[in-house]
């Protein structure tokens, strides 16, 4: 048989990244070891911060075009502000990459896990995903400073294009079609005059295309408060840049932990190959100690091999984080008393059990 070889560069980062990123490679070919017909191979690329003290850069000068050879990025963490300042190693890396492989969406699932505990009274089994616009709206780069002292002026200016604005929404309602068919529209069209009833127009007219689709659309203030006290009401959210931004942070913390959060950077058109990366930060003053909580980038990796084309690699290392959590074999982060390679090593056994159970 001819297998097809999926190409991944992997970008460990700073700090826990390294150690993360580790463990999600292990599990990655603990699965591909049970696959009689699947190949993948895993490139590191080690830029980050350390490469920055060294030459001056983030990424070498041609770190782009050698990214767009793989199928798929894979990032574990970015920043050390102890000798980079954030601002130089964010737009130096992660945004350099989101912009220029024209990650355009960003999507972010949130669900109970078994065995982590959510900070919720009673959480029932909600299980929810946002997609958020990630290349333009209220993170745009327009705008600027003008005059001192106390005549001095900000203005920052909120990009919406409709070409963005749908390409996002028609994501949502697709994606909505594939799990329970409702889609929910974060808006704040009573308070932002232009950009939000901007929204709201083009969510409705895409709308009309997916009949078979619910829709509801919620001020952001009481969608963020519904998070927290009715999310399993929710199947896909769909939100602005910043909006998108804030939904997502509190998806990881009523889940128990932000540290166990997956993320997808996608290019849409497949033009470029799209990025993959957990929600937390690089940590950096657990790194090294055997405290991270790998979770969130395994859970990264499922969703990467499901874009991949490997759907089935993506339900059995979700039903792994599932068994290992409710065996209660966790990281301090989440009340257990695990290492990251005690956690890792699990993952990969339950991987193997389920293979052979199949």
């Amino acid at each position: 048989m001819l297998l097809s070889t999926k190409t991944i560069a992997c970008l460990p980062g700073d700090g826990i990244g390294l150690e993360v990123m580790a463990s999600a490679k292990e599990v990655i070919q603990s699965w591909v070891h049970t696959q009689d017909d699947c190949k993948i191979e895993m490139q590191d690329f080690y830029w980050g911060s350390d490469h920055y003290v060294k030459t001056g850069q983030m990424m070498p000068e041609d770190a782009i075009s050698k990214l767009k050879e793989f199928d798929a990025v894979f990032l574990g963490a970015v920043g050390n502000p102890a000798i980079v300042p954030d601002h130089i190693s964010l737009w130096g890396m992660l945004i350099k990459i989101r912009r220029e492989l024209e990650l355009s969406l960003n999507i972010r699932p949130a669900r109970v896990i078994d065995g982590i505990q959510s900070p919720l009274h009673s959480p029932e089994n909600f299980d929810f995903v946002v997609v958020r616009e990630n290349s333009e709206g209220e993170y745009s780069e327009s705008g600027g400073v003008i005059h001192n002292g106390k005549d001095e002026i900000a203005v920052q200016n909120a990009i919406f294009t409709r070409k963005a604005t749908e390409r996002t929404i028609r994501y949502a309602f697709e994606l909505a079609r594939k799990r329970n068919s409702k889609v929910t529209s974060a808006t704040k069209s009573n308070g932002i005059v232009h950009s939000m009833p901007f929204w709201d127009r083009i969510f409705q007219e895409t709308a009309a295309d997916y009949p078979d689709v619910k829709t509801e659309s919620v001020h952001i203030d009481a969608l963020a408060a519904f998070l927290v006290t009715k999310p399993q009401t929710f199947d896909v959210i769909v939100a602005s840049n910043l909006f998108g931004d804030i939904l997502t942070d509190i998806g990881g913390a009523v889940m128990g932990s932000i540290g166990i959060a997956p993320s997808a950077n996608l290019n849409p058109e497949g033009r470029f190959p799209s990025m993959f990366e957990p929600v937390h930060g690089s940590a950096p003053d657990i790194a090294g100690q055997e405290k991270a909580n790998p979770i969130g980038q395994i859970w990264t990796a499922a969703l990467m091999l499901d874009h991949l084309g490997y759907s089935n690699g993506a339900e059995s290392i979700i039903q792994a984080i599932n068994e290992v959590t409710r065996q209660e074999i966790k990281t301090a982060d989440v009340g257990g008393s695990y290492s990251t390679k005690e956690v890792t090593q699990a993952v990969c056994h339950h991987l193997q059990s389920i293979s052979t159970e199949k």
